[in-house]
């Protein structure tokens, strides 16, 4: 299964938003929202929530490609997010998220027995390549035991 179908299995906001997952590495997400009316805005580009959703999904699809190999050990979690809204969203979006910090930096802290805070920065972009949201999202490894 890719982590889009295990996202896509078990995130139902996801499932229910219709969220396609494009890409996914260690390196980048790449994640979609399709045009749809029933997420619409006042203005009818996609509600502010689905376009949150979207760009938490793509950052959640990263940490899974680059921790993925960590699950028997820790539990990825969203410690926090910060969202600017910066151009009217219409049609399609895409949300593309890069990890902030190396991963293998966050692993050494973790096999340090420390609980690793890390960055995920995400663009969210229309169809014409115009970035109508970027967002950051601060996520960690919890140490199972």
């Amino acid at each position: 299964m890719s982590i889009g179908e295990m996202l896509a299995a078990t995130v139902p906001m996801a499932r229910t938003l219709n969220i396609e997952f494009l890409e996914t590495t260690p390196e980048k997400a790449v994640v979609a929202l399709p045009d749809q009316s029933e997420y619409h805005n006042h203005v009818g580009g996609p509600h502010a929530g689905a376009m949150f959703t979207l760009g938490e999904s793509a950052s959640g699809a990263i940490v899974l490609a680059a921790f993925g190999d960590q699950l028997s050990r820790a539990v990825p979690l969203a410690v926090r997010a910060d969202i600017a809204y910066k151009k009217l969203a219409m049609g399609p979006v895409t949300a593309t998220a890069t990890l902030g910090r190396p991963a293998v930096d966050v692993v050494a802290e973790l096999d340090a027995g420390e609980r690793p805070e890390f960055p995920v920065t995400v663009a969210i972009q229309r169809a014409d390549g115009a970035v109508t949201g970027e967002m950051s999202v601060v996520w960690t490894l919890r140490p199972n035991s």
